[in-house]
């Protein structure tokens, strides 16, 4: 590797150029817009996960009313948006706000050393053919996402070098593939295979899902008649205002019901999944989970596309495991071979703890895992950095809203106190520990040892429910105890 010119410094520096870095440059102008800032992006161009996914269908499993911007509505009919929608209107919110102009594209952030004495963290970046360029800054600010882009999951299956069709997964999808009038068998049941499932039957000969236990699936209407009648009598940004807390609402509502009383949400939610499918379907078998709803995140599948190309018979489900690959397909446990001209991995995702990157503080290097999560944004005892991160039970940018709001007022507040460093800290001897997720996906599971923990109790304490966060990023005190501010700034001699 060779190393760049030379080094330099910004007040903030965000990793990361997707939904939640444009959020974040936002925020920054908006609410600290005295700071200098870059957006660091290791690929060639912005939108993270909207960018970075090609498959037929890809499109939210949120209602765009609030994986939105706050700051900016989403104006177009659909509330469940398809992937080139959302990039559009990621791209569109970083050219109208000049947020584009921040962005260094092909920079991969490899490491952050912070240095007490200076106050500012070193950052190195990979571009190019190796170049190694420097940064420093007073803050770093995390919105790489959660899972490594590199490569998704795929499991060790016996056989797959035998299998002479194509093998696809998801994360890499081939511009040139031709599934039409093929046979194809996508493996998996989560959000990405209930997308591609009722897709790809629209050409294929016939698409299989193929899981090997069943998820939660929840059908609803593509386009919010609510919301598109508010924005025929209203302005906009009110119009989308009172939408999104319509959603977050029910979203709240419907996640706490599921919670306390799981056995007749379940009963419910298989029920319309009944009603879609008729009494001859063997529900039981292929869409009744063995867990309760929300242990995972449910699937939603608009305008009952799935069950519609299952009732077609374009589409079906098969729920076994698998023994192995052939030659043309897949051999399961049951002895049933299903053929297949192309198999699709919608195996899931390979969790990345912090971006990937590598931590120092003060010489010594960071093991996220034995950190704490405090306000699920930052870390015990590491200075003057954030990462943002959204909800498992709701959308995505709802807690990133949050997230860059609070960043801003901790640092508008170390301004105005004339210090450089904020530091959460545990002193609580007796303050026990829990898993960052308390989910029983299987990408959470493979990885979840490697991150960091949540403890017992506030500020420590990850609740997964957006209006106790508003009150407490939004409105409770930055100066709680736990966050610790220190390193005052040097006074300047007089002139």
């Amino acid at each position: 590797m060779t190393k760049g010119g030379a080094t330099e410094h910004f007040d903030v520096l965000i990793v990361g150029a997707g939904l939640s870095g444009v959020g974040a440059g936002y925020h920054l102008q908006d609410k600290s817009p005295g700071k200098s800032y870059v957006i660091l992006e290791g690929r060639e161009g912005m939108g993270g996960t909207w960018d970075l996914f090609r498959y037929p269908g890809i499109r939210s499993d949120s209602d765009m009313y609030t994986l939105g911007y706050s700051f900016r509505p989403w104006k177009e009919a659909k509330a469940i948006a398809d992937g080139p929608s959302i990039l559009k209107y990621v791209k569109e919110t970083a050219a109208e706000y000049g947020v584009d102009k921040h962005i260094r594209y092909g920079h991969w952030v490899k490491t952050a050393s912070w240095s007490t004495d200076d106050a500012v963290w070193t950052v190195e970046a990979v571009r190019g053919e190796g170049e190694v360029v420097r940064f420093t800054c007073g803050f770093l600010f995390l919105c790489g996402g959660y899972y490594n882009y590199e490569a998704g999951y795929t499991p060790d299956w016996k056989g797959t070098e035998r299998y002479k069709g194509a093998l696809v997964h998801p994360q890499h999808w081939p511009e040139d593939l031709d599934y039409s009038g093929k046979k194809v068998v996508v493996i998996g049941s989560g959000a990405t295979a209930v997308t591609l499932v009722p897709e790809m039957a629209k050409d294929a000969d016939h698409v299989v899902m193929l899981q090997r236990s069943p998820t939660y699936v929840v059908s609803r209407p593509a386009e919010d008649s609510v919301a598109n009648w508010l924005r025929t009598k209203l302005p906009a940004m009110t119009a989308y205002q009172i939408t999104r807390w319509k959603n977050v609402l029910f979203g709240m509502f419907f996640y706490n019901m599921a919670r306390k009383r799981p056995e007749k949400t379940k009963e419910r939610i298989i029920g319309m999944v009944r009603e879609h499918l008729g009494p001859d379907y063997d529900v039981e078998k292929h869409f009744t989970p063995r867990y309760n709803p929300w242990d995972q995140r449910l699937c939603l599948v608009p305008d009952n596309d799935l069950f519609d190309a299952i009732k077609a018979g374009s589409a079906s489900v098969v729920t076994d495991t698998i023994e192995t690959f052939t030659e043309t397909g897949v051999k399961l446990a049951s002895g049933e071979e299903l053929q297949a001209d192309v198999v699709v991995t919608a195996t899931g995702l390979n969790l990345q703890v912090l971006n990937g990157m590598e931590f120092i503080v003060d010489g010594v290097k960071v093991d996220p895992a034995k950190t704490l999560n405090y306000k699920g944004m930052m870390y015990s005892d590491v200075p003057n950095m954030a990462s943002s991160f959204g909800y498992t039970n709701a959308s995505w940018t709802l807690k990133c809203d949050l997230t860059c709001e609070y960043v801003t007022r901790l640092l508008n507040h170390m301004d105005r106190q004339g210090l450089r460093q904020c530091t959460p800290r545990n002193d609580d001897p007796a303050m026990g520990e829990e898993p960052w997720l308390d989910f029983s996906s299987g990408y959470v599971q493979r990885s979840i040892d490697r991150f960091p923990k949540q403890g017992a109790k506030k500020p420590w304490k990850l609740h997964q429910n957006y209006a106790r966060d508003l009150m407490a990023l939004r409105y409770g005190a930055v100066d709680d105890g736990v966050m610790r501010f220190t390193n005052p700034a040097p006074r300047r001699a007089a002139a």
